[in-house]
């Protein structure tokens, strides 16, 4: 038995769990988990094994669901718990609650009817990454999970490319493919990068190069287990007329003047609207004049 029991003030517990090998929860997170007077759990068949492998009882409590799809409703029965005087202990399925996680609009439903938030804090997939991977860490943006459309993706994408900070991404085994492309047109594909998968278990692996080697390699083996995706910071570097009107022909090939306006524009660095005038240009250009 490697938790202790004792009672909890009234307020929402947030609980990092592991991301991968069970025996990095921590013992306050056990102590909580025995303690609390209600349990809530983005996946509650995750977090009963959980406890039941740490030897932590459940002790006639129930564990309340509360993921993606949960409402109002669920919210506020947890709020009112906490009124009433009791400890609620919140658990994601991996990793830190409220990061990447359905967790935000409950803590935010506790707060905002005055019951108190606290964290037990643990593993995050996310600083577990960065810690490995290689990259500057003084500086970092977690960007989460991107859009799975390739539009929306490379926008986003766009906006995030001057910012001075390593960039951080959750992704899918099956998108991350399509994400590091789309990654590799908008930010370039001599940008240093680094995959990293099944953090903390059996088959933990970590790769780093370009992004236009990062592509390669996942085409060749597609990696499989949760990924985290990770991308050297902005540097100042000067671009020619050239490679903006080579950008942009690309661009119009397949976006209306608009989008490829912006796109190029995001990817430089560049004023939206010169670039978009230079785009109506070679647009015109194309056509003959006409």
């Amino acid at each position: 038995m490697n938790y202790r029991k004792s009672p909890l003030t009234a307020g929402l517990y947030l609980v990092s769990t592991p991301i991968g090998s069970a025996r990095d929860i921590t013992l306050r997170a056990l102590d909580v988990l025995a303690s609390a007077d209600m349990l809530v759990a983005e996946d509650t068949r995750t977090l009963r094994k959980l406890m039941e492998l740490h030897g932590v009882p459940l002790e006639g409590r129930r564990v309340m669901a509360y993921h993606d799809h949960s409402g109002e409703a669920a919210r506020v029965r947890v709020a009112e718990a906490i009124l009433s005087g009791q400890s609620v202990a919140y658990a994601s399925e991996a990793g830190t609650p409220l990061i990447a996680d359905p967790g935000f609009a409950l803590a935010r439903e506790v707060q905002a009817k005055g019951g108190a938030v606290t964290a037990a804090p643990g593993p995050c997939a996310a600083i577990a990454a960065l810690s490995i991977a290689g990259l500057a860490t003084d500086q970092f943006h977690f960007a989460g999970f991107l859009p799975n459309a390739t539009t929306a993706r490379k926008s986003i994408l766009s906006n995030l490319r001057a910012i001075p900070a390593t960039l951080v991404f959750y992704e899918a085994p099956g998108r991350v493919g399509a994400m590091l492309t789309d990654a590799k047109e908008v930010l370039g594909s001599a940008r240093d990068a680094a995959l990293c998968r099944e953090l903390t278990k059996r088959f933990e692996e970590t790769r780093r190069g370009t992004l236009s080697e990062l592509v390669e390699s996942v085409t060749e083996h597609p990696p499989k287990g949760e990924c985290v995706v990770l991308i050297a910071r902005a540097t100042e570097v000067g671009v020619t007329d050239e490679e903006i009107d080579a950008a942009l022909n690309e661009a119009l090939s397949n976006m209306r003047v608009k989008d490829a306006a912006t796109t190029v524009a995001g990817s430089f660095n560049l004023p939206r609207r010169d670039v978009y005038q230079r785009a109506l240009a070679l647009q015109k250009s194309s056509k003959g004049g006409t």
